[in-house]
């Protein structure tokens, strides 16, 4: 994907370099999950936030090892048992604790949000570092669709994971992103941070405010047309965004995006964006990486439903005619920056 194909990224507002900004900030980047990773303290000890963010990288280095969902991983290990229809298979106790939080998801979105279907993703080709196709055959779409893939297949048992149906193929690409942030957030106060934005590639999390301010994120336009909207994080609060532009390649002039709908097979046509913020709590990161999945999967017609039922207020969704759908709740806290195509949900 290029520079010009349109990100809908968060953007700090204000400039800031890798390392110490200003005596009172300290900013550090780093590349994991496949895109980039950015956290900013302020008000604390720079050596304290240079060995506090230290060990969220290191984290995230190893979330990135073990959860990977193509290369050598205990995910991998997982779901290969599972396709050999094995049975009380050990996995992690970290693996175990993402099936069951997932599963709860899942249940609350009528399995649009499904990391069941790891071999619909692999199917059409996101499962390398350069997804390009080819379309795949509509005979083996149609057999894995069949086969009816869902997180509530698995059960598991302390470490061991059993599953009804060797079609499943765990891929938390859409859930990850999140579970870093709570992660991370969990990581930096312990290390004594009070302060802080994380922003995982469109996910961020904000911890207690940026000085006198809250901390401001900004939304870009998802077809690379500007700044789309502001929004100012309080305490706890994350936003997470999916896009068909994140991971995404063209046929024929057709875009074929990384989020699939498990009820056809097939990418999601028809959007752009998705972005919902979640009030601070237990999990708020989480939530927010997985509400935006069956919002999306839902489209301009069934969008507003799915956000009541991920219990998601504050939603946005942008349709591939450029119009920016929104609730009450999420308008009345953005500032955008041409209102001119908003319909108010």
């Amino acid at each position: 994907m290029t520079a010009g194909s349109g990100r809908l990224v968060l953007a700090l507002l204000a400039a800031l370099a890798f390392s110490n900004a200003r005596g009172e900030e300290y900013s550090a980047s780093s590349y994991v999950f496949g895109t980039i990773v950015r956290i900013t303290v302020v008000d604390a000890e720079v050596a304290r936030a240079q060995a506090a963010v230290g060990r969220v990288f290191g984290e995230f280095d190893r979330m990135h090892r073990e959860l990977h969902a193509w290369k050598s991983s205990d995910l991998v290990a997982l779901n290969r048992a599972i396709a050999h229809g094995e049975a009380n298979i050990r996995t992690t106790p970290e693996i175990g604790l993402l099936i069951r939080q997932s599963q709860g998801l899942a249940t609350r979105s009528g399995d649009l949000f499904n990391p069941a279907i790891g071999k619909l993703v692999g199917l059409w080709s996101f499962h390398r570092d350069k997804p390009g196709g080819p379309v795949p055959d509509a005979r083996e779409i149609k057999r894995l669709v069949a086969a009816h893939p869902r997180m509530s297949d698995l059960s598991v048992r302390g470490d061991e994971v059993t599953s009804t149906n060797p079609a499943v193929q765990l891929d938390f690409g859409g859930y990850a992103k999140g579970y870093a942030l709570d992660r991370a957030a969990e990581i930096l106060r312990d290390g004594g941070i009070s302060n802080a934005l994380i922003n995982v590639g469109g996910n961020a999390m904000a911890l207690g405010r940026h000085g006198a301010r809250p901390w401001r994120v900004g939304l870009d336009s998802p077809r690379g047309t500007g700044l789309l909207a502001t929004l100012d994080l309080d305490d706890g609060e994350a936003v997470g965004t999916s896009g068909d532009y994140k991971r995404f390649y063209e046929i024929d002039g057709k875009r074929y995006s990384h989020i699939i709908d498990p009820r056809t097979g097939y990418p999601v046509a028809g959007v752009e964006s998705v972005t919902v913020l979640v009030p601070g709590g237990a999990g708020a990161g989480a939530l927010s990486d997985a509400a935006s999945k069956p919002i999306f999967i839902e489209g301009r017609s069934g969008w507003g439903e799915a956000a009541a039922r991920m219990g998601v207020s504050r939603a946005m969704l942008v349709d591939t005619d450029g119009v920016v759908h929104v609730t009450r709740e999420l308008k009345a806290r953005l500032r955008f920056s041409d209102p001119a195509r908003i319909a108010v949900q």
